[in-house]
């Protein structure tokens, strides 16, 4: 089997990532830690230094340019550290329940096979991957209050896909995954003109294009708790701008969408924009 490293970036989360430091730094599979300090605003990173080890290396960054920035920052590290080796992807706020799943998602990867992911856990419910949309179905879903329909109807396979023990999905979730080191490096890593958010669709987009296959293996679970990172450094209505800057910019880029297409977008965000400022008025 290759060798095995993990990225995780940090932002103002400390607690979280070292928690998760504590989860697998004594697994044998990994043969080097990252951990990325997205040039967090608190004492992150004096705590992380703190905790660096011969597995455990801190990078830290001079300037946040981006999920996806500090994502390449740790695969480029590892891709120099180590003979091409398989990537492990993590937020900081995964529980993963042993070391065999690891070994067990690296094992999926094989010539055809170059991003595989488990299934996830979130509040009661399972992540296993979501197929690829069309700028249709991007517009459709800032569509306010009837989006979850839409999301069952043209996002998420039906469960009788996941019957077998790996399911060919369009993306995995990006709270964890794995990616082949090498592949990763031929794509040209991840596209750091997203500050947040639309990293999965994007690797996806790279992935097919050099006619690869991405998988869920349905016999590992991860727990995801929730985002928080996100949501403890990044308000509802600041988050929700910056997502829709990564939705533009990857309907625009990657799914090649015409005028048209982009001006009903843009008209749909900001009805959903409107309507959450509303929200918010009367929740206050």
């Amino acid at each position: 089997m290759k060798e095995i490293g993990f990225v995780i970036v940090n932002y103002n989360d400390y607690e979280t990532t070292k928690r998760l430091l504590d989860n697998i730094k004594d697994y044998d599979c990994l043969k080097k830690i990252v951990v990325v300090d997205n040039c967090s605003t608190d004492n992150s990173l004096e705590e992380l230094n703190k905790i660096e080890s011969k597995k455990i290396d801190i990078i830290s960054n001079v300037s946040n340019k981006g999920y996806a920035s500090g994502l390449n920052c740790g695969a480029k590290y590892l891709m120099n550290k180590l003979n091409n080796p398989i990537i492990v992807f993590s937020n900081s706020d995964i529980i993963i329940n042993k070391e065999q799943d690891i070994v067990s998602l690296a094992n999926d990867i094989n010539r055809k096979i170059k991003v595989v992911g488990p299934v996830i856990e979130e509040k009661g419910n399972y992540n296993r991957g979501w197929k690829k949309t069309t700028p249709f179905v991007e517009i459709l879903l800032n569509l306010p209050l009837i989006s979850r329909y839409f999301k069952k109807t043209y996002l998420y396979y039906s469960d009788n896909y996941y019957r077998d023990n790996i399911t060919y999905v369009d993306v995995v979730s990006g709270c964890l995954f794995l990616v082949d080191g090498k592949t990763l490096k031929e794509i040209g890593y991840f596209d750091e003109n997203t500050f947040l958010y639309y990293e999965e669709l994007i690797l996806s987009s790279k992935i097919k294009s050099i006619n690869k296959r991405i998988i869920v293996d349905n016999n590992v679970h991860v727990i995801h708790d929730h985002s928080q990172t996100i949501d403890k450094n990044v308000k509802k209505i600041r988050k929700y701008k910056i997502l829709k800057q990564s939705q533009h910019y990857y309907v625009k880029k990657y799914l090649k969408a015409n005028d048209l297409e982009l001006t009903f977008l843009w008209l749909t965000n900001k009805l959903s924009l409107v309507i959450l400022y509303i929200r918010g008025l009367f929740r206050n």
